[in-house]
């Protein structure tokens, strides 16, 4: 399966980011994509092995997806792959990388792999 890579400029320092991404209560705050998110044991943010689950929020609305996390290294890198089945992805795993751009600004590398290959295109998180 093909690694698809999206960058994306941040208006705040790599570790900010990155905390905005990964506290699953603030996320679901700001991201217009989900309109719940936590970790399953209830911790504020993820760590390697923790099953955090994903609801999507307006045209995502009726996709749910849970992901474990295989990789947390605060504050430069995240990855999780899908657990189960979310239709209609038969599989989805992903990676946040937070690079320092300046004194005020990042990049948020997105690397991630979808399947089946007409989704390819679809950046879930």
């Amino acid at each position: 399966m093909a690694h698809q890579k999206l960058t994306f400029p941040m208006p705040a320092r790599a570790d900010l980011a990155f905390d905005a991404f990964h506290y699953q209560h603030w996320r679901a705050q700001w991201d217009p994509l989900v309109s719940r998110t936590h970790v399953q044991d209830g911790a504020p943010c993820p760590s390697v092995g923790a099953i955090s689950e994903n609801t999507g929020a307006g045209a995502l609305r009726a996709l749910s997806m849970r992901t474990q996390f295989v990789s947390y290294d605060r504050p430069m890198l995240a990855a999780a792959k899908m657990v189960g089945r979310s239709f209609p992805f038969t599989q989805w795993a992903a990676s946040m990388r937070h690079q320092a751009d300046g004194a005020d600004r990042s990049q948020l590398i997105y690397t991630f792999e979808v399947g089946p290959a007409p989704l390819r295109w679809v950046p879930v998180h």
